[in-house]
């Protein structure tokens, strides 16, 4: 194995030439490693830069190279398949160059449908700690022309390592290695896509075909560095905006003197004028006619009216291809209660702010607590995982059924659901809007305690049902947000832990991916398809919304304030692209141009539980 020094880190080669592991100047490795036991899917086939190619002649996968030299600075490589020839240069020094060019040695020309390499980036949670301190999160934008990637520790820590496209253009990227075994703490093997047009056409605005005649190349550079952060990365975007979601009717001025607009709503690729680069754009329509459509499609739809008694009430996930309503069985993401109690939360947002019809919509909320208390809560306050499962606790459960019941003017048994969150244990688990729910209520002594306990843990978090998450993040901060307006909690304790929150997003030009967390893993567990790998956006994004919005101003500076407040309102915005116009609604989308090489880029059919961005939109945005 060999070994150069790149800045202030240094990058070790395989003997055959394949990046082998990249070393952060304060010695984490940034990328998977297949001698550590925390990553069970890595392996040296899955090296960086190794990949593979499709084409109208056959396709091929490259690791092994034909020819190998050894520089002082670095290594040229040549690898052979069919009448394709791949050279691939890398250079290192204070900046590290990847070159790669692909002849046709033929006499005929040859398409290629999908060019990849791989990058395989530690986006891996073994535990808080571990990924704090150990892993990376992968902020991936493959914009054509205008592509890069940012690997920042997750502790948000700087440097960072952001590789930019200078030659060429990439426009898309995939993830392999996503299987049950691996769940979901690991992100997979992200591969880098010249084009992904032979498998999945449609990804990111349309996959380009790239034709080769005999003779020709196509050519692709990449150059690394460290940078301090993310602000530090320098990038040179061909169209760029800040704003990416808008409402039907409204004009995006972008830097190129183009202007957008859009009379109906729905995602917008916007090219740059010499076609090498895009965004994306959201136009949608205005917040109140979505979420009345919504709430119109939940009640058409989304509830059970063939059952007997307060089962009716209840709401189900509804499959938009069939128009059937979803069964759970024992797969309890489907159930009747857990996260679609999301959907008796968007209905109380819109009675209570007298839009929709409000005889329907008391009706089917008294119906909904009819269930409630009937099936879900017992005389302590216990919260049942579902009507089918009556001895099953999960602690998530608890708030937001109390937020419900607050909602409906019941204060004494929200009030009796968080006591008996705490009996259970509570004070060691990260539930979402805690916070909020506990300083209205009054129940300053569990939320001082809450928040305390939780900063004797430092950054050795107890696991949740991921080890570790952004939505574990979010709500420890929410939590020690709104203890330290009780004046108990140092302000330092929330300073510090901020970047964490932070770290788990980018700022791509695609609505789908400015400032939204990385979460993937709920495609698999929430959807019908089954697809692991990256969901943009998700709608517990929000959760990191509402900690910037409630974060107390006088911990940062005037600029901070203004990026927390423009993270608030995209995050929020993004999150509307998941419900269409006629009041259906998709759990997620799933980003990546394929997973494991099934074609991805695609709207899941399951309605589920993505309401939970609309009631978030509500509270923070009307």
């Amino acid at each position: 194995m060999e070994s150069f020094d790149f800045g202030p880190g240094r990058v070790q080669l395989f003997d055959d030439g394949a990046v082998a592991q990249v070393l952060h100047p304060d010695g984490r490795r940034l990328l998977l490693d297949a001698s550590a036991d925390d990553v069970v899917l890595h392996d040296n086939l899955h090296a960086w830069g190794k990949g593979f190619v499709i084409t109208d002649r056959g396709s091929y996968r490259f690791d092994n190279p034909a020819y190998t030299r050894w520089r002082s600075s670095g290594i040229d490589l040549m690898y052979q398949f069919g009448d394709l020839e791949l050279r691939v240069g890398r250079r290192f020094g204070e900046q590290w160059t990847e070159t790669y060019e692909l002849r046709n040695t033929g006499s005929s020309p040859i398409e290629l449908g999908s060019v990849a390499v791989s990058t395989p980036y530690r986006d891996v949670y073994a535990s808080s700690r571990e990924s704090l301190t150990g892993s990376v999160h992968a902020h991936v934008w493959t914009g054509g022309a205008d592509a890069w990637v940012w690997a920042v520790p997750m502790d948000g820590s700087g440097p960072g390592l952001g590789l930019q496209l200078t030659e060429g253009e990439l426009w898309a990227y995939s993830v392999e290695s996503r299987e049950p075994g691996t769940s979901s703490n690991v992100r997979g093997h992200i591969y880098l896509h010249v084009t992904d047009h032979a498998r999945s056409p449609h990804s990111m605005g349309g996959q380009p075909v790239i034709t080769l005649a005999p003779g020709t190349t196509y050519r692709w550079t990449w150059q690394l560095r460290w940078y301090d952060d993310l602000t530090a990365f320098e990038r040179n975007p061909r169209v760029d905006a800040d704003r990416l979601a808008l409402e039907v009717g409204e004009t995006l001025e972008l830097s190129d003197g183009q202007t957008v607009t859009a009379d109906a709503p729905g995602v917008r690729y916007v090219s740059s004028t010499d076609g090498r680069s895009r965004i994306a754009v959201l136009f949608h329509e205005p917040l109140r006619v979505i979420a009345e459509r919504r709430v119109r499609f939940i009640l058409d739809h989304q509830r059970r009216p063939e059952l007997a008694g307060s089962r009716r009430y209840a709401f189900v996930p509804y499959d938009n291809d069939s128009g059937l309503t979803v069964l759970a069985s024992g797969w309890r993401d489907w159930s009747d209660a857990r996260e679609r109690v999301g959907m008796a939360l968007l209905l109380q947002e819109v009675r209570d702010r007298g839009w929709g019809d409000r005889t329907e919509l008391d009706e089917a909320l008294a119906g909904y607590e009819e269930f409630v208390r009937e099936y879900l809560m017992d005389a302590e306050g216990t919260i049942q995982d579902d009507s089918i499962h009556q001895n099953a606790v999960r602690l998530y459960n608890f708030p937001w059924f109390a937020r419900f019941l607050l909602g409906q003017g019941d204060r004494d048994g929200a009030t009796r659901i968080l006591d008996r969150y705490y009996e259970l244990g509570g004070d060691h688990f990260l539930a979402f809007d805690l916070g909020p729910l506990l300083s209205e209520l009054g129940l300053h002594e569990h939320l001082v305690r809450h928040a305390k306990t939780f900063i004797q843990y430092g950054d050795e978090l107890p696991p949740h049902e991921v080890n570790y998450e952004q939505s574990m993040v979010a709500p420890l901060l929410e939590l020690l947000a709104a203890a330290y307006r009780t004046g108990e909690i140092d302000g330092a304790e929330l300073t510090r832990r901020l970047p964490w929150l932070t770290a788990f997003a980018g700022d791509q030009p695609d609505v789908r991916l400015r400032h939204i967390a990385i979460r993937h893993w709920d495609g698999y567990w929430f959807g019908r398809l089954r697809l692991w790998g990256d969901v943009f956006p998700h709608y517990w994004s929000a959760l990191s919304a509402v900690v910037y919005g409630a974060w107390p101003r006088e911990l940062v500076t005037p600029e901070e304030a203004a990026w927390l407040d423009r993270a608030e309102e995209a995050i929020l915005r993004a999150n509307l692209v998941s419900f269409a116009p006629d009041g259906s609604a998709t759990c997620a989308f799933v980003y990546p141009s394929c997973v494991n090489g099934q074609p991805a880029h695609v709207a899941d059919p399951i309605a589920n539980d993505q309401d939970w961005a609309l009631v978030y939109a509500l509270r923070r945005l009307s």
